[in-house]
């Protein structure tokens, strides 16, 4: 959120949420340490005001803008060179959603950066670990989870795909510790953009759960969609979760997972039609960090979709939307804190 940028009121994206839903996990989860870690939220105007007498199940930093070399792992470089310089057609910036600026083009390369950097973070070489470099088995990005862009072009407020852009950084920079990614991408839509970059890429299998009423542009093919009835609420839902993660987590037998943890399945969501409860989508996130400590994967997990009826920031069902997207890393940290003792080995 250090590079928010200011959209007229009547504008359906919900901006503000980023800042609200980071100063709600920091407070919560940064600790006693928060005031001493340089890249705490006051150096990008948020509170540090945790309890000093909690424990610190994270650390949080400023997202790093993305560079030129890694978006072109993923994009085209004359679309990126248009988006950088402000080049894109009318047309194109509507596809989009957002006019240009230059702030905006900070906020698109750091919300690239943020997942690349999470992606570093939890690929520590066991080379490194033993010298005593620090490591994680989950990082997260309190943004991302852009999957709507292709190639050349974005769509749905998505200009590039922070997950394609970070998984394709991963294979190249660690070679000797990622050779198998997999995307689980749980938001209400479709991972349109995602399925279409890695159509026909052995070395990524991209999985997206999405509902079936949620489609507002041509249909993509992962490796494996699974499309969930509108209105399924949090029962037919969940067993659908329960049933394809673990499967898939042993069948993939993945290096690195990227989980796009969109809470737009949300009751109160307006684009979204599943009518998930809030227990529901914490549900569903257990699911995913169960199945991913059991196996001792690393995880990646980023923001997806989240989009309040009432864009009014203090509204009931803004709240909601903001205590959704906070749950997903509540939840990641404290997964590790109650099981991280059980882990013996790294993969």
């Amino acid at each position: 959120d250090v590079y928010e940028v200011p959209l007229p009121t009547t504008h359906r994206f919900p901006m503000p949420k980023y800042r609200m839903v980071r100063e709600m996990i920091q407070a919560e989860l940064a600790g006693s340490s928060s005031s001493g870690s340089s890249s705490s939220g006051s150096s990008s105007g948020g509170s540090s005001s945790s309890n000093s007498s909690a424990p610190m199940l994270a650390t949080f930093s400023v997202s790093p803008l993305a560079s030129y070399d890694d978006l072109i792992t993923t994009h085209c470089p004359d679309y990126v060179t248009r988006v950088l310089t402000g080049n894109l057609t009318p047309k194109e910036s509507r596809n989009v959603g957002f006019p240009w600026s230059e702030g905006h083009v900070n906020r698109t390369l750091s919300s690239i950066g943020g997942t690349v950097a999470a992606a570093h973070a939890v690929c520590t070489s066991p080379a490194a670990r033993d010298a005593g470099a620090p490591f994680c088995l989950f990082a997260g990005h309190v943004a991302g989870g852009t999957h709507h862009a292709f190639y050349d072009r974005g769509e749905g407020f998505c200009v590039f795909s922070d997950i394609a852009v970070a998984a394709n950084v991963a294979l190249r920079d660690h070679a000797e510790l990622v050779r198998k990614i997999l995307i689980i991408d749980l938001d209400v839509h479709q991972g349109n953009g995602n399925a279409a970059l890695f159509a026909g890429n052995d070395a990524v299998y991209t999985f997206s759960m999405h509902c079936k009423a949620n489609y507002f542009s041509a249909r993509q093919y992962s490796d494996m969609d699974v499309e969930v009835d509108a209105s399924a609420g949090d029962d037919a839902y969940l067993s659908l979760v329960e049933q394809w993660v673990p499967k898939l987590l042993d069948q993939v037998r993945p290096d690195l997972v990227f989980y796009q943890a969109g809470v737009d399945p949300l009751w109160c969501d307006r684009l979204g039609h599943l009518k998930l409860t809030r227990e529901g989508l914490s549900r569903r996130n257990r699911i995913v960090y169960s199945a991913a400590l059991q196996r001792c994967t690393r995880l990646v997990v980023t923001m997806g979709g989240g989009y309040p009826r009432d864009m009014t920031a203090g509204s009931e069902d803004y709240h909601a939307i903001v205590s959704a997207h906070a749950d997903v890393y509540r939840q990641a940290a404290h997964s590790l804190a109650q099981q991280g003792a059980a882990l013996v080995r790294w993969p």
